[in-house]
This record gives C-alpha cells, sequence and structure tokens, in this order.
C-alpha cells in the first residue's frame, strides 16, 4: 500500500501542466493541478464510489482530464480513473 501511494504521489508532482479556459469571453490560463483531485485517490484506488467531493473536483477540471488521463506515471491508474470519472456522470473524452 505504502508503494502505491508513493507511486502516486509522485504521478501527482509530475503530472502538473497547463491548459486554456475561456472565462467572460477572454482567453485566461489556467492551472490543471493533478494534486487537486487527491481527494479522489480512495476512490481510484480501493474501487469505492467517489465522493461528492471528488466528482465536484472532476467537474471542475473536466478540460484536463485528456492531458491527466494522457500522463505516462499514471497509467496504470486509467481503468480506475475512468471508473470515477464515469461514476461521476462525466463524459469521458477521447484523448
Amino acid at each position: 500500500m505504502k508503494f502505491i501511494t508513493l507511486v502516486f504521489t509522485a504521478s501527482v508532482l509530475l503530472s502538473m501542466v497547463l491548459t486554456r479556459t475561456i472565462v467572460s469571453g477572454e482567453e485566461v490560463k489556467a492551472a490543471c493541478h493533478l494534486e487537486d483531485l487527491q481527494i479522489c485517490k480512495h476512490a481510484i484506488i480501493t474501487e469505492s464510489p467517489p465522493s461528492t467531493e471528488c466528482c465536484k473536483k472532476l467537474k471542475e477540471q473536466q478540460s484536463c482530464l485528456c492531458k491527466y488521463l494522457l500522463s505516462p506515471p499514471i497509467s496504470q491508474y486509467i481503468g480506475a480513473a475512468k471508473r470515477v470519472i464515469a461514476a461521476c456522470g462525466i463524459h469521458i473524452p477521447n484523448c
């Protein structure tokens, strides 16, 4: 279990990327920080249903999902991550 936590933490630190979002008609740079999704870690690792807070964070960062799903450090969690995304009622993007 410690190894999984270590790998997940390392992936969080290695997977920070930038994306662009549109706010009030203006293009603004917004940061996609995978560590903001730490709240979803329990659901991903234990295959339990995601919490309301997890789903809220996933919806907030929906524009970042492809970048997260394509990140090599989290490739071992792809199946579980897609399950959590779908359980939150979020469309899984084709990346």
